[in-house]
Formats: C-alpha cells, structure tokens, sequence
C-alpha cells in the first residue's frame, strides 16, 4: 500500500510572483486533497523565476520537514533533463540529428544498426527498448562494459518502423553518444555538469557526487510493481499486461538490471550514484524549470543556437508504421530525446511546439516556447500514472487556466 500521511500546513511554504496565487493554492490543495507527501514545484516565466513553492516532508516516516534545498530523484523526467546536454552538443557541432551514430560509434553498426540515425535514436525508434545481455548494478558503472552490451544489441523492430518507449536503454544510448563526440570523452553527467548545470547555477546531477550530504535526499515512498493490477483504470492496461509478463517486450524494458525497476529502490545510494540518464536525475525542481526556461527563452544562457532551439519545437517525426507504441501499449509521440503532446497527453499551448518527459510516480518537466515557460513539479509518494498525475495536473492547470489565459485576456 502506498504510504500516507497528514501534513500540517505550516510546512507548505515558498514564494510566487503577483497573478500566480492560483498556483499556490493548487499546491496546497495536493497536501489537503490529494494525499501529497513531499513536493516541489517551480516555474520560469521569459527566463525569470516566478513559482518555487515546496513544502511537506522530505521524509514521511521520520516526519522530516521539505528543506527549500532539498533534492529529489525524478524517475523519468530525467530524460528530459538529460536530452538537453544532447541539445548542447548538437548546438556545438559535436553532433547532426540527421546523421548515423555509427558515425560516431562504429561498434554500434552491429546486428542491423548500421542506418540507425541520431534522430531516430532519441525519438525512441531504432527499437533498442529492451538490453538482453543480464548487466548488474556494478555493469552500470563500467562504462565500456555497459558501451559494448548496448553495441552489440539487436533491434526489436526494423528501426524507423515504429517506436516504443526506451524506458531505461535511452540514456545510456545517449551517454555513449555523448563520449564519443565530446572531444573531451566526458560522461553525459559530467557533461551536463559542466555544459548545463555550472552556467545555469542550478543543482541537478546525474550521478549523484559523494560530496552531496544525503540527508537532503527526498525519500521516496514507492510502490511494488505487482500492486499495478489495482490502478488499471490510471494506467494503459496493455502496457500493466506487458509489464507483469517476463516474456513481453514491456518487461523486458524496465527489468535490466532488475534493481531499476522499484522505484523505492532510487532511496539506494549506490543506485544514486550511477548515471542513469533515463532514470535516476537528482535534485531541486527549480533547477528542472529553470533549465527548461531559459530553452523556453532561446537558450541564449546555455549559448544553444537557435536552430538546436527550432528543432526542438518542430513537430515530432512518427515511425512509417504510425504512432501506436509497442511498449506503452497508446499512441504517444517523441523527438530528440522528449514527448511531444499528443492526444492523451496535452501540455503547454496549443500550438504543439512544446517538449518535455514526465517521470514515473508524478514528476514532469518541460519547456513551452510559446509562451515562454519552463515548469517542473517533483514529489516523493509515488502516484500510478505514466502522465499526467492529478497532483501534477492541479498545479499545471492552474497556471495556463486561470494565470496565463487571464495575462493573456488582460489588455496591454
């Protein structure tokens, strides 16, 4: 059973900016009504700080208070954070959307790779999803161990065909791709360190450093994968049926190694400590927002150039096969490493140009050039949906709703 626990109100605090008092109500609300725990949530408005609100227990068992520098692990949305080191390499030249990663990496031609684009890659369609050489936790930090696993891996479909989600496999594609073009040979977290995270002054790692105190680790109050059945009507029944079959290829996707698959096994340091670069993203929601604002902006504090912007905001190229994906088991959409709204997951405005990736138990992050914002909203009781997480949805409801459609109606 999911953990819960009453939290007084004194411990919901933070600040907004004038015009953003429904999003502070809509926080409240999820500790009063919706059964939160701990959480986070910050939103960048034109490159500048308007939301960062956090409140709760950063630990609800020990009735730790939510520190205003606490971080979190965000499952999921980690990927988000992490494609925007691949949006940096690209900017710098390092690497074409276009080209093949066996350009980059020959090893990777092996076992019907060869045409694999970069694109298609981070799009979640060169049919990488599943890893099937067994790899270990200590696999995990050998990065030639982990580069040669993942060389030699055969797709599952005919890549370009048809997409599925990567749950796992997708950052370590890409943190391969990033040392290989790095002239430095960085890792993506060290990349990320440098390139994002120090320009930015933002706290996000990928790869937890042993200098981070672990008493300001969010605890995360998870669930057993076999307590899925009982939330069907939040989840795709296809992808819960995939998930609990050994034999599926939605299985297979989130259980190499198997330590990954629990999300209350990211309370584990040594699982922290890994780069994980789909998964195991820690840190503060405001370096989330901000990071996602200021591409909302231009990128121009990042110096990414605008045609690293423009294809980020373009709409999404689908598989020839069409959008059904076959690990998820619903038409979803992806580019360059994000989602891109679609029918049942819709976010930001309404002309499509936003990109973001929720995470697993209720995170999200994502970018809205439109209309200039970057959000984040982290947590740490695990809620059951792939996407849009009641919590997550109050809060994100409540500033295009009622905040930007009035800014939006006001006269100049």
């Amino acid at each position: 059973m999911v953990f819960k626990v009453d939290v007084p109100a004194h411990l919901v605090r933070g600040d907004v900016d004038a015009g953003y008092g429904p999003v502070a109500d809509a926080f409240r609300r999820n500790f009063a009504e919706r059964g939160e725990i701990g959480a986070a949530c910050a939103v960048y408005k034109d490159g500048v700080k308007v939301v960062d609100l956090w409140g709760g227990y950063q630990d609800g068992r020990r009735r730790l208070p939510w520190r205003p520098d606490t971080l979190v692990p965000v499952m999921s949305t980690t990927k988000g954070v992490a494609s925007l080191a691949m949006a940096v390499a690209h900017s710098h030249g390092l690497l074409d959307y276009d080209e093949r990663v066996a350009t980059y990496w020959p090893e990777f031609a092996q076992n019907g790779k060869a045409d694999v684009t970069v694109r298609q890659m981070l799009s979640h369609q060169a049919g990488l999803p599943a890893i099937d050489r067994p790899l270990s936790i200590e696999d995990l930090a050998d990065l030639d161990l982990l580069a040669d696993a993942l060389a030699e891996q055969a797709p599952a479909w005919k890549p370009g065909t048809r997409h599925g989600y990567h749950a796992m496999s997708l950052g370590w594609y890409e943190g391969e791709l990033v040392r290989r073009v790095d002239p430095a040979h960085r890792t993506l977290g060290r990349f990320f360190a440098e390139e994002i995270a120090a320009p930015l002054n933002i706290e996000f790692y990928i790869g937890l450093p042993d200098s981070v105190d672990p008493g300001r680790l969010a605890f995360i109050h998870g669930y057993k994968p076999a307590e899925t059945p009982l939330h069907l009507h939040q989840m795709p029944p296809r992808f819960v049926a995939g998930f609990l079959n050994p034999r599926s290829l939605t299985f297979r996707s989130f259980a190499n190694p198997k330590v990954l698959r629990e999300t209350s096994n990211y309370n584990r340091m040594d699982v922290l400590r890994l780069e994980v670069p789909a998964a195991n993203g820690t840190g503060e929601a405001r370096a989330i927002a901000k990071a996602y604002g200021s591409m909302a902006a231009g990128g121009a504090d990042l110096r990414v150039a605008s045609a690293t912007v423009d294809a980020l905001v373009q709409p999404a190229r689908p598989p020839s096969g069409g959008l059904r994906d076959v690990v998820i088991g619903v038409d979803t959409l992806f580019s360059l490493g994000y989602v891109k709204p679609f029918p049942r997951f819709r976010f930001g405005t309404s002309a499509g140009k936003a990109f973001g990736t929720p995470g697993g138990g209720g995170s999200f992050g994502f970018a809205d050039p439109d209309a200039g914002i970057g959000f984040a909203y982290a947590m740490n009781r695990t809620g059951f949906r792939l996407w849009d997480d009641p919590r997550e949805v109050a809060l994100r409801d409540a500033l295009y709703r009622n905040v930007l459609h009035e800014a939006h109606q006001r006269p100049d």
